[in-house]
């Protein structure tokens, strides 16, 4: 009966978890009556033999409505870049990296017009913000608006999953109330951990103790993801679930020595110990969803450990999903809650049928290589690279962080009053930091994290099947062929033009340019974005852009001139890919790592595609110097201009070429001092191209440029309204928009 019982309970729970993983998939959220109706029938099913059908629709229902609420609480479309002044509270661990603060501010209120619940801001050049203040700023507002790219990080959809109304750059503010309450403590406890920094590492160790990661660099960054190592230095399930498995094994080995009193019952009083000790840490620990997912996870199975464990090892784990689902539905938006999911599921397929104990180092090892093989299609399926060193940095990193660097780094967050022995904890902590990332370094120069073309679905399919079939016991039948089913991830043939056809990406890199143009056998990059401090749009959004794409090797990289927004990301790709030759026309401006050569005027040809090139010799600045490049295919063109302006132009235009081209990039984004009559004139565009940056502080692309293109009954392409754009050039057809893919997070 009990078996019956609990057979129709994870049944009951499949089903309502699947109704709320389904958001994730959703192009649009479907009108509020269906979603009522929806909700409705659910209700009359449960009592009855469809109740799993029941439950995922009342799941499916609510996972709807909590994702509309999310909706609706973004900022007004009436006030997008409008300045306002308001008043709020500080919330979590502010940031302040290269000279920017960055913070999230609570129930702010103003007087104009009613706000987010939850704004995020940047403050460039901003004063020392404290968790728990209360400010009056003047903040200039936008709604939640990302990149979109063939393979980069959907800023959108991580918002809108932090329930983030608006994001906006402070102008001017006022402190009103001096922090006070946790949120403060919490700040304070980070202050007086990076205060002392014998190794460089004190940021490390906040974020083992507070979750704060803002004290990792990019660099740092970099190599946890190279070896596949970000979930131990970020706090986590592994973090919590360590606190809770010290306690529960301390109480577990005093009673085993018989030093525990008969009196009281060990396993409840453990269980009730460990899961204590965890929520105290989650809660120190700022309580993000990630945390809360650990605590939930914990919390049932300390449960089942104590009362329930005759139900089976997968019930908890429902329990949990569930309860962190219905908790915040659009935690389904995060990677994060896909992969440590996974990573549990995968460990008790890994382990639930074994047969007798094993050594602790065949388990930890055994652990690593299922987590490495069997996360792989999931990583995949979210665009995330595969780390190669995984499992080996892992069955490292695992033993040392948690048996040495967390109890360390715990100990000097609470020894910090004890004047000598703080410091000499926080030394020991720092210093056991400093060799792990040593290592780390060392693993990640051997083996970087690796970024597989994007594959077809049913290659995806196949590669999902392998990696199960590996993970199964030893003895199943066919085991061996997950092998072979893993092979599409290095022979699924790329889609390449056609002879004398050219495929062209306009990546989406706001306020900058990046171009891909791609023949049946050749690659050219026409600049590489923008570089902002640690925030590097090569690194960033054009390398794994590239990567998705499968390009493995640039024939060129033709960078227009030395601009920040054209090539500060540069030596990224430079870094990234094997690149045969670097062009600009501002060589002098560029970092001599890239070993560019001057623009020179010439034709070449690539697969059928005719290329050609121009330069100002006259020009005095930069943007005038600008490499302008002409690419045909079969009758087919595009003019690439860069920056230039209008004397720049006037000189192109005197250069005597046929300059005819029914696509245009737009000259420096749009400017006003570009774009004149003699050149629409001279190129007769079917259709222009604006790369530009949402709100930027130039004002691209200028009224009167716009007009001008009208004017010519122009087609306009804003990399704001479409996200990257792809265009097969030599078709004659309509481009592909990547932000016209629906998803209801995202905005049109």
């Amino acid at each position: 009966m009990d078996g019956i019982r609990s057979g129709n309970l994870r049944n009951g729970l499949l089903g309502l978890a699947a109704g709320v993983l389904l958001l994730r998939f959703l192009p649009q959220l479907p009108p509020a009556s269906a979603v009522m109706a929806l909700g409705v029938v659910g209700l009359v099913l449960v009592p009855f033999r469809s109740y799993p059908v029941g439950l995922f629709l009342l799941g499916f229902s609510w996972a709807c409505v909590s994702a509309q609420w999310a909706l609706d609480d973004r900022l007004d479309a009436a006030l997008d870049g409008r300045t306002l002044w308001m008043q709020g509270q500080v919330v979590g661990l502010p940031e302040m990296r290269d000279g920017v603060v960055r913070f999230e501010l609570a129930h702010a209120q103003s007087r104009r017009a009613a706000l987010p619940k939850l704004l995020r801001v940047s403050w460039y050049g901003g004063p020392h913000v404290r968790a728990g203040e209360t400010w009056r700023l003047a903040v200039n507002l936008k709604r939640p608006h990302g990149l979109v790219n063939p393979q980069a990080f959907d800023y959108e959809a991580w918002l809108l999953a932090q329930r983030v109304g608006a994001v906006g750059t402070v102008k001017s503010g006022q402190r009103l109330g001096e922090a006070s309450g946790f949120s403060f403590w919490r700040d304070g406890l980070r202050e007086r951990l990076v205060a002392y920094d014998p190794h460089g590492r004190a940021g490390v160790v906040a974020a083992l103790v507070l979750g704060d990661g803002s004290g990792l660099s990019a660099a740092d960054w970099r190599v946890l993801q190279n070896t596949g190592t970000v979930h131990l230095l970020v706090i986590s399930g592994t973090h919590v679930s360590l606190v809770a498995g010290m306690l529960y094994g301390l109480i577990f080995w005093l009673a085993r020595l018989g030093w525990w009193p008969r009196r009281v019952p060990w396993l409840p009083t453990a269980c009730l110990a460990a899961f204590t000790g965890a929520l105290a840490y989650s809660v120190m620990a700022g309580f993000d969803v990630p945390v809360q997912r650990a605590s939930a996870m914990i919390g049932l199975v300390l449960l089942w450990r104590w009362r329930f464990r005759h139900l089976g090892v997968t019930l908890p784990l429902l329990m949990a999903l569930s309860a962190v689902l219905l908790y915040e539905p659009l935690v389904v938006l995060q990677p994060g809650f896909w992969l440590s999911f996974g990573a549990v599921g995968l460990l008790i397929l890994s382990f639930a049928g074994r047969l007798g104990a094993w050594p602790w180092w065949r388990t930890l090892g055994r652990a690593q290589w299922t987590m490495a093989v069997g996360l792989a299609p999931m990583l995949l399926a979210l665009g995330l690279p595969i780390s190669i060193s995984s499992p080996l940095a892992n069955l490292l990193a695992v033993p040392w962080v948690g048996l040495v660097a967390v109890p360390l780094s715990l100990a000097s967050a609470v020894l910090l009053p004890v004047p000598w022995l703080g410091e000499a904890t926080q030394w020991l902590a720092g210093g056991a930091l400093a060799v792990l990332f040593q290592l780390l370094e060392w693993t990640a120069a051997l083996a970087p994290a690796w970024l597989p073309s994007r594959l077809p679905f049913w290659a995806w399919l196949l590669v999902a099947l392998g990696a199960v079939l590996i993970l199964l016991p030893g003895g199943v039948p066919l085991r061996a062929l997950g092998l072979l089913l893993l092979l599409p991830l290095w022979f699924t043939p790329t889609q390449r033009p056609a002879e004398g056809r050219a495929e062209l990406w306009m990546f989406d890199v706001g306020q900058g340019l990046s171009m891909l143009i791609l023949t049946q056998h050749h690659a050219l990059l026409y600049d590489a974005g923008a570089k902002f401090g640690d925030f590097d749009i090569g690194e960033r959004v054009v390398m794994p852009s590239l990567r998705a794409l499968d390009v493995r090797t640039l024939d060129m990289l033709l960078l227009s001139h030395a601009d920040n927004d054209h090539s500060g990301g540069a030596e990224a790709v430079f870094r990234g890919l094997p690149v045969a030759e670097v062009v600009s026309g501002d060589v002098p401006g560029l970092p001599g790592v890239l070993q560019a050569q001057p623009c020179d005027e010439r034709q070449w040809q690539w697969d059928g595609v005719q290329f050609s090139t121009w330069r100002w010799a006259d020009a005095t600045d930069s943007n005038q110097a600008s490499c302008v490049l002409m690419i045909e295919a079969s009758g087919e063109r595009m003019l690439l201009t860069g920056d230039i302006d209008a004397p720049a132009e006037r000189a192109l235009i005197d250069s005597g070429r046929d300059l005819r081209a029914q696509w245009l990039l737009a000259p420096h984004h749009g400017s006003r001092s570009s774009s004149s009559w003699a050149l629409l004139k001279a190129v007769e565009p079917k259709a222009v191209l604006y790369s530009r940056g949402r709100h930027n502080a130039y004002g691209h692309p200028h009224p009167a440029v716009v007009s001008r293109y009208q004017a010519f009954d122009t087609r306009a392409y804003d990399s704001v309204k479409t996200g990257a754009l792809r265009i097969d050039l030599g078709s004659f057809d309509e481009p592909q928009a990547l932000r016209e893919i629906p998803r209801f997070w995202r905005e049109k």
